[in-house]
C-alpha cells in the first residue's frame, strides 16, 4: 500500500521516497510504484498529478497517476532505467495541483449553492484543463438569471474566507449524516468528509484548498440541457478564470477590430453585419438568376433534337449543388427538354415533366454500361459513373435515344 503524503498534507510540494516495482510502458514510458507519494491519482473528477520522479542518472517526467491502495507513476524516461529499493525525490506541478485544489473546492460551494436554491443535486463533476462540468438533476428550466444568483451567491461564499476542514471517519456519527450534501449508504473502512463552514458537508476523495479566499473567484461560462432532467454547467475558477476571462475579452476586442464599426457592443455589429450579408447575398441571387437565363439562353442554341425533344449537354465545372439548382430552373422553363450534365465527379440528367423518359431509368442505363452509381426520381437522377465526360454524355444520348423511340 502506498503511503498519500497528499492527504497528510495537500501542500506538500517535494518528497523522498524509495522505489518498489517499475514496468516498462510503450514509447519510452515506464510505470513507477513507491512506498509514499505526494502525487493525487486521477479519480472523483480530478485529473491526476504531473512532474518529476527523479534519482541518480535518471528522471521520470510523470504525466499519469492511478491506482487506490498502489499508486502508480507513469511518464517518460530520461536517463538510466532504475531499479527497485532507490531512494528518489518528487518534485510535484505545483501550479497545475494548485488550481485544481482551487476548482474542485469552488466546485463543492457551487453544487451547494445549486442545491441551496433550487434542490438539485450534482450527478456529475470533471475538471479539464481549461474548464470544469458539473451534470445537475434539475427537471425545470434554467435561465441565466437563475445562472447569475448561483454565481453571485458561490463568490459571496469563497470571498467570506470559509475554511475548508477535512475529517476522516470510520462510522459517520449520525449529527454528520445529517448534514451531508450527498448521502452515504454504507462506509466500508474510512470516508473523507469536506466541510466548508456551515455551506458545505461532503464525501470527497480529492485535494482543496484550505480556505475559500484561496479560490480567487469561480465564473460560470455556458450551461445547456443534457437530457429531459439533467443540465450541463461549465465553469472556471482561480486563476484559470481570470485566464479564459482574458482569453474572451481578446476575442470580443479583436472581433470588433475586425468590423467596418468598431465601436462595441459586438452583438450590434454582428446585427449591422448580418443585415449587410443578407442584402449581398440577395443581389447574389439576382445576379444568379440573371447568369442562368443568359446561360440557358446559350445552351439552347447548342442543344440538338432527338425527335421533338431538346437535349443539351455540358461539361460543367462547379460543383453539383450549385449545377443542379440551375439544372431544375432550366428544365422547369423550357418544355421538352433533357439537360446531360457531367461534372468533376458527378453525373446529372433532368428533364421538363412533358418528356415521356424517367431520367432515374436512364442514368440507371448508363451506370450499367459504363459502371457506376448513384439514383433520384424521373425528373432528376445524380450520380458518379467510370467514364471520360465525353464517353458518358455520348452514351446518354445514345441510351436518351433509345428510351424516346422506345
Amino acid at each position: 500500500m502506498t503511503e498519500k503524503l497528499f492527504y497528510k498534507d495537500p501542500y506538500l510540494r517535494e518528497a523522498r521516497a524509495k522505489i518498489e516495482k517499475i514496468e516498462a510502458v510503450e514509447d519510452g514510458k515506464i510505470r513507477v510504484l513507491l512506498d509514499r507519494t505526494i502525487f493525487y491519482p486521477e479519480g472523483g473528477g480530478q485529473p491526476s498529478d504531473r512532474g518529476i520522479i527523479e534519482g541518480d542518472g535518471f528522471r521520470v517526467l510523470v504525466e499519469k497517476v492511478s491506482g487506490k491502495e498502489e499508486i502508480w507513476h507513469e511518464g517518460k524516461l530520461e536517463g538510466r532505467l532504475p531499479e527497485a529499493r532507490e531512494e528518489v525525490r518528487l518534485v510535484l506541478d505545483w501550479e497545475w495541483r494548485y488550481e485544481n485544489m482551487k476548482n474542485h473546492t469552488g466546485q463543492h460551494v457551487l453544487s451547494a449553492i445549486i442545491k441551496g436554491l433550487y434542490g438539485a443535486e450534482t450527478t456529475g463533476f470533471q475538471i479539464f484543463e481549461n474548464y470544469n462540468k458539473i451534470e445537475i438533476d434539475y427537471p425545470g428550466e434554467l435561465t441565466w438569471e437563475m445562472i447569475q444568483e448561483i454565481e453571485r451567491k458561490t463568490n459571496e461564499v469563497i470571498w467570506g474566507d470559509l475554511p475548508v476542514e477535512v475529517e476522516e471517519y470510520q462510522y459517520l456519527p449520525e449529527d454528520v449524516v445529517k448534514i451531508l450534501r450527498k448521502h452515504v449508504s454504507k462506509v466500508h473502512d474510512r470516508i473523507r468528509i469536506i466541510k466548508i463552514g456551515t455551506v458545505d458537508a461532503t464525501p470527497c476523495g480529492g485535494t482543496h484548498v484550505k480556505s475559500t479566499r484561496e479560490i480567487g473567484f469561480l465564473k460560470i461560462l455556458r450551461f445547456y440541457r443534457k437530457s429531459r432532467k439533467l443540465w450541463r454547467i461549465e465553469f472556471v475558477a482561480g486563476n484559470r478564470a481570470l485566464r479564459t476571462l482574458n482569453g474572451i475579452l481578446s476575442d470580443y476586442w479583436n472581433a470588433l477590430d475586425e468590423m467596418p464599426n468598431k465601436n462595441p457592443p459586438l452583438v450590434e455589429r454582428i446585427q449591422e453585419l448580418k443585415e449587410t450579408m443578407d442584402k449581398l447575398e440577395a443581389e447574389k441571387d439576382e445576379l444568379k438568376e440573371e447568369l442562368w437565363e443568359w446561360k440557358g439562353k446559350y445552351l439552347l442554341e447548342k442543344s440538338e433534337k432527338i425527335g421533338d425533344i431538346r437535349v443539351v449537354t455540358l461539361i460543367e465545372g462547379k460543383p453539383m449543388k450549385e449545377v443542379q439548382g440551375f439544372a431544375v430552373k432550366f428544365v422547369e422553363k423550357n418544355p421538352r427538354t433533357v439537360l446531360l450534365v457531367v461534372g468533376e465527379n458527378y453525373v446529372l440528367f433532368a428533364r421538363n415533366e412533358d418528356v415521356n423518359v424517367s431520367m432515374r431509368e436512364l442514368f440507371e442505363r448508363v451506370a450499367s454500361q459504363l459502371g457506376g452509381k448513384g439514383g433520384g426520381t424521373d425528373n432528376l437522377a445524380r450520380g458518379k459513373v467510370d467514364a471520360e465526360p465525353r464517353v458518358i454524355l455520348q452514351t446518354a444520348r445514345d441510351v436518351l435515344k433509345e428510351l424516346l423511340e422506345g
